[in-house]
């Protein structure tokens, strides 16, 4: 691990296992729909996409948190879409329904035709702007970086739009594995260029977010997306990695078990079950329910106390069990983070 001078820099030394006097606390989907603030300048910007390309526009959303909610990380403004597109495959954003690819890859001739050179040269406005809010920062908090893990890729990729069950991914798992896994190769490489092309710019830790995992099978999860990650793992050597498999607490040990420093928790997984499968080897993140936030301030505070207990004082990274929700009250967000960062064990 690269060292690094940050003011606060309680995240990095809770995931890499050292000593902390309070817990670090950050929110996944922080930097968006939820502050009021992120709304001005995404209407301003023309249309998500436009935000995600304008690393200026980028960069102020990406420290808006910060500034706003006195977390203990920025990440940065993008989506994980951006590698289908760098290899070829266009997304669109339709307001109130989510992504949608007017093409999908369905057979060896629209893998064959993904253009898969330069994936950090076509994602330059992302690294870019890490390298404004590098400087914007000031070493104030960490920056992380992410991209989408390749089963989920996959899924939007030959899906064409976010789904419940992810039928046609799966099918294609079953019908041509080998065209499954040659597409899921062709993800993975670009995605550890980009990745390794986020760390260069300055970001200080990297998450993989495999947000369809809980789709698969077990034994699915094992052969179509677990090498994948454990090849992004390996490469990723220079800052701490976060896998976080929404959904996937049945492979709980083989994620634990790959050569990355942190494991991100979504709600369904109690604290106790993950340290009893983790040990102390990695260090855990998450994982309040969101629609915890929906409460009164009181239960705000109560069920991210007993949050902060189960864990326990010690390699542990604040956060809700999946993004925030767009129509969560900022203050009650806001008394999450208080909660954790006044906590005492």
């Amino acid at each position: 691990m690269r060292e690094m001078t940050l003011k606060n820099d309680l995240l990095l030394r809770a995931a890499q296992g050292l000593p902390v006097e309070r817990t670090p606390v950050w929110v996944m989907r922080q930097a968006g729909r939820v502050l009021p603030e992120y709304r001005a300048i995404r209407a301003r910007a023309g249309s998500f996409i436009d935000l995600v390309r304008n690393p200026e526009m980028a960069c102020e959303v990406t420290i808006q948190p910060v500034d706003l909610l006195n977390v203990d990380a920025a990440i940065i403004f993008s989506d994980i879409l951006v590698i289908p597109e760098a290899l070829g495959l266009p997304y669109l954003m339709d307001e109130g329904t989510g992504p949608r690819f007017p093409r999908t890859i369905s057979t060896e001739a629209d893998v064959i035709a993904l253009s898969t050179s330069d994936i950090s040269g076509k994602l330059g406005y992302v690294t870019d702007a890490i390298k404004l809010v590098k400087k914007e920062l000031n070493d104030k908090v960490p920056l992380i970086g992410f991209a989408g893990a390749p089963w989920t890729i996959f899924c939007y990729m030959i899906e064409g739009k976010g789904s419940k069950e992810f039928s046609k991914a799966r099918r294609m798992l079953m019908e041509n594995p080998s065209l499954a896994h040659r597409l899921l190769t062709v993800i993975t490489d670009a995605t550890i260029e980009y990745l390794l092309a986020q760390i260069k710019s300055g970001a200080n830790l990297v998450q993989v977010f495999d947000s369809w995992a809980g789709v698969l099978s077990p034994s699915l999860y094992t052969e179509f997306s677990i090498p994948y990650l454990n090849r992004i793992a390996q490469q990723i050597t220079q800052v701490p990695l976060t896998i976080f498999g929404k959904g996937a607490w049945f492979a709980l040990r083989e994620i634990a078990d790959l050569p990355c420093q942190i494991v991100g928790l979504d709600w369904h997984v109690r604290a106790d079950y993950a340290r009893g499968i983790a040990g102390d080897k990695r260090c855990l993140q998450g994982n309040l329910d969101p629609a915890v936030l929906y409460g009164n301030f009181d239960q705000v505070r109560k069920s991210t106390q007993e949050m902060l207990k189960s864990f326990g004082p010690q390699r542990h990274i604040a956060n809700l069990g999946h993004g925030v929700y767009p129509d969560t009250d900022p203050d009650k967000l806001r008394c999450f983070i208080d909660t954790v960062q006044s906590f005492q064990h």
